[in-house]
């Protein structure tokens, strides 16, 4: 089942990289009374998530903060010690952008947002999407249709849908 507006999201465990090796993130508690904004990219490094989502991200979390999100999320399918390095690469991390990686897929495949590109070398991975959490609960949802493609889910499309 694909995740929707008005569904609440399922338990997760995801990772980040602290300053003993990663750590487990509980996604439920981290929205528990928080607005979140959370968008999924298929892989860390790869041009479009490089060049263009992060980014976009970047450009307009000031417009979220004005607008109350406690909080940018990023998820990739990949291991919490690619994303710190992506993280610093990009300036995400500079910027305050959180990533998390839900190294196994197990988030990505309850919520119905895996895929498959064996010609590209991405084998379960996330597809592009944008959303906005609050306490738990999706209240605005973007999906690209092309994994290659970020328009519906660039930072710019997100927050003119707040």
């Amino acid at each position: 089942m694909t995740i929707s507006t008005g569904d609440t999201l399922p338990e997760a465990e995801l990772l980040k990289l602290g300053k003993s090796g990663p750590e487990t993130v509980n996604l439920a508690s981290l929205s528990k009374g928080r607005k979140l904004v959370i968008f999924a990219v298929p892989g860390a490094f790869t041009p479009t998530c490089s060049a263009a989502h992060v980014p976009s991200f970047i450009r307009t979390k000031a417009g979220f903060d004005a607008k109350g999100v406690d909080e940018i999320i990023c998820i990739s399918v990949n291991d919490p010690f690619v994303l710190k390095a992506w993280g610093e690469a990009t300036g995400a991390t500079e910027a305050g952008i959180t990533l998390l990686g839900d190294a196994q897929g197990a988030f990505t495949k309850a919520i119905g947002m895996d895929f498959d590109a064996p010609p590209a070398g991405l084998l379960s991975r996330s597809k592009r999407y944008a959303m906005v959490v609050e306490d738990g609960k999706v209240t605005v949802l973007h999906v690209e249709e092309n994994p290659g493609t970020c328009e519906l889910t660039a930072g710019e499309s997100l927050l003119a849908a707040l």
